[in-house]
């Protein structure tokens, strides 16, 4: 097994199950919760994550598939999506792809609105470029609502992302919300929303 990656909340590890090459997505046991309280916690969690993977792939996005959940040992064995990362990929391709890509990205985050789940951490490092396919990981913040602050905050995030890990291109998320608004009718609304949650940022941090 070779660590793939280590969190806050969860450990990922590459490894073989059943011959297939999967991640083993191992979620990190809180020292300071009761045993019983920190096991009830991370069940959920593990519970919700799963759901909403198959919720996603239902609603036609790429996600990886669930091939095993153990709630005993806290952890969930999924497909290993060979892939770049959109956060290191996006910047070195060329304007034609990227702007496709871009036009991807606002296409899967109105399918998650559209059918009610919120990502939770929907940046560009969560995306993986697989050939043409965009393949959407880590749904352990995410959530099933139709809450419109919850949709806003996901936008938000994006937004940040590309202002952040891609402001050499940063227009190119103009691209992300055409294709968000045109795909999702609500698109307006919460793209409404995200100026008032970066306005009460901005006065939040005046103050």
């Amino acid at each position: 097994m070779t660590v793939h990656r280590v969190g806050a909340e969860a450990r990922l590890d590459s490894s073989v199950w059943m011959g297939r090459e999967v991640v083993v997505k191992q979620r990190v046991v809180k020292g300071y919760r009761h045993p019983s309280l920190d096991r009830s916690i991370q069940t959920s969690r593990i519970r919700n994550e799963a759901r909403l993977l198959l919720e996603a792939r239902r609603a036609g996005i790429a996600v990886p598939i669930v091939y095993s959940i153990d709630y005993d040992s806290n952890q969930i064995v999924m497909e290993e999506v060979k892939g770049a990362r959109i956060k290191d990929a996006l910047d070195e391709l060329p304007e034609p792809e990227a702007r496709a890509v871009c036009d991807k990205i606002g296409e899967i985050a109105a399918r998650l609105h559209e059918n009610d789940i919120v990502h939770g951490d929907l940046t560009t490092s969560n995306m993986l470029l697989e050939g043409e396919r965009i393949v959407l990981i880590d749904f352990s913040l995410g959530s099933k609502t139709s809450e419109l602050e919850d949709k806003g905050v996901d936008m938000h995030l994006l937004e940040e992302a590309f202002h952040s890990a891609h402001y050499r291109r940063s227009e190119l998320y103009e691209v992300v919300k055409d294709s968000y608004v045109r795909r999702y009718e609500g698109g307006r609304e919460v793209l409404a929303k995200v100026r008032e949650i970066e306005k009460r940022g901005r006065y939040t941090r005046r103050e």
